[in-house]
């Protein structure tokens, strides 16, 4: 099986700042999505959620039972915007759920702790 494609930092950093200045910008905001989903993957991996951005991205992350077939039963779905406020602090968890622009459903679906992601943060 070939290597999972990975977006590289320098680039995936640069899609997160250029979405920030412009948010509107689409090719930046998809980079943005897969990057951090990836980032997501990696600081929390597993397969145990699946977060689907549509339609700019899913990944599986979570450590626990393996997902293989059928609808999985952790899903945290949202679009592309609260993602990336998600990811970048901009928003929080709760305030997201609240405002009903996140769906999680599942036991694990809970993915506050690993947000936001440090990847996202301005470098000093």
């Amino acid at each position: 099986m070939p290597p999972r494609r990975r977006t590289d930092p320098a680039v995936g950093r640069a899609a997160v700042a250029a979405w920030r200045a412009d948010p509107t910008d689409l090719r930046a905001r998809r980079t943005a999505v897969r990057f951090t989903l990836e980032e997501l993957a990696d600081v929390a991996p597993g397969h145990t959620v699946e977060v689907r951005v549509p339609p700019d991205g899913a990944v599986q992350a979570v450590e626990g039972p393996r997902h293989t077939r059928g609808t999985p039963p952790n899903v945290v779905e949202t679009d592309p915007q609260t993602w990336l406020e998600l990811a970048t602090g901009e928003s929080t968890w709760a305030e997201a759920l609240d405002a009903g622009r996140v769906r999680a459903s599942g036991e694990r679906a809970d993915i506050a702790r690993w947000l936001p992601l440090q990847a996202t943060r301005a470098r000093g």
